[in-house]
Protein backbone atom coordinates (compact mmCIF):
# COMPACT_ATOMS: atom_id res chain seq x y z
CA UNK A 1 0.00 0.00 0.00
CA UNK A 2 1.32 3.46 -0.88
CA UNK A 3 1.42 6.17 1.78
CA UNK A 4 -1.10 8.97 1.31
CA UNK A 5 -1.51 12.27 3.13
CA UNK A 6 -4.00 12.11 5.97
CA UNK A 7 -5.41 15.58 5.27
CA UNK A 8 -5.48 18.02 2.38
CA UNK A 9 -2.80 20.73 2.50
CA UNK A 10 -4.30 24.20 2.52
CA UNK A 11 -3.44 26.63 -0.26
CA UNK A 12 -1.62 28.87 2.21
CA UNK A 13 0.59 26.10 3.57
CA UNK A 14 1.37 24.90 0.06
CA UNK A 15 2.16 28.47 -1.04
CA UNK A 16 4.51 29.08 1.91
CA UNK A 17 6.46 25.98 0.99
CA UNK A 18 6.75 26.99 -2.67
CA UNK A 19 7.32 30.72 -2.09
CA UNK A 20 11.13 30.66 -2.01
CA UNK A 21 11.50 28.65 -5.25
CA UNK A 22 10.82 31.46 -7.72
CA UNK A 23 12.85 34.33 -6.23
CA UNK A 24 16.36 33.40 -7.33
CA UNK A 25 18.38 36.12 -9.07
CA UNK A 26 19.29 35.75 -12.72
CA UNK A 27 22.86 34.83 -13.56
CA UNK A 28 24.33 37.66 -15.63
CA UNK A 29 27.71 37.74 -17.37
CA UNK A 30 29.60 40.58 -19.02
CA UNK A 31 29.68 40.71 -22.83
CA UNK A 32 33.18 40.15 -24.24
CA UNK A 33 32.67 42.83 -26.89
CA UNK A 34 30.98 45.77 -25.14
CA UNK A 35 31.01 44.79 -21.44
CA UNK A 36 27.22 45.05 -21.06
CA UNK A 37 25.64 42.56 -18.65
CA UNK A 38 23.60 39.86 -20.43
CA UNK A 39 22.25 36.36 -19.90
CA UNK A 40 24.77 33.58 -20.56
CA UNK A 41 24.60 31.67 -23.88
CA UNK A 42 22.61 34.46 -25.56
CA UNK A 43 23.35 37.18 -28.10
CA UNK A 44 24.14 40.52 -26.48
CA UNK A 45 21.12 42.82 -26.94
CA UNK A 46 23.34 45.92 -26.88
CA UNK A 47 25.91 45.05 -29.58
CA UNK A 48 24.56 41.84 -31.22
CA UNK A 49 27.76 39.81 -30.67
CA UNK A 50 28.03 36.22 -29.44
CA UNK A 51 31.35 34.41 -28.91
CA UNK A 52 33.26 37.20 -30.66
CA UNK A 53 31.16 37.18 -33.84
CA UNK A 54 28.41 39.57 -34.90
CA UNK A 55 25.19 37.58 -35.05
CA UNK A 56 22.60 40.37 -35.19
CA UNK A 57 23.24 43.79 -36.66
CA UNK A 58 22.16 46.45 -34.16
CA UNK A 59 21.53 50.04 -35.25
CA UNK A 60 23.83 52.51 -33.53
CA UNK A 61 21.02 55.13 -33.46
CA UNK A 62 19.40 53.33 -30.49
CA UNK A 63 22.22 54.35 -28.11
Amino acid sequence: MTPLPKRKLSKGRRGRRRAHDAITARNLVACNNCGEMRLPHTVCPKCGFYKGREIVSVDKAED
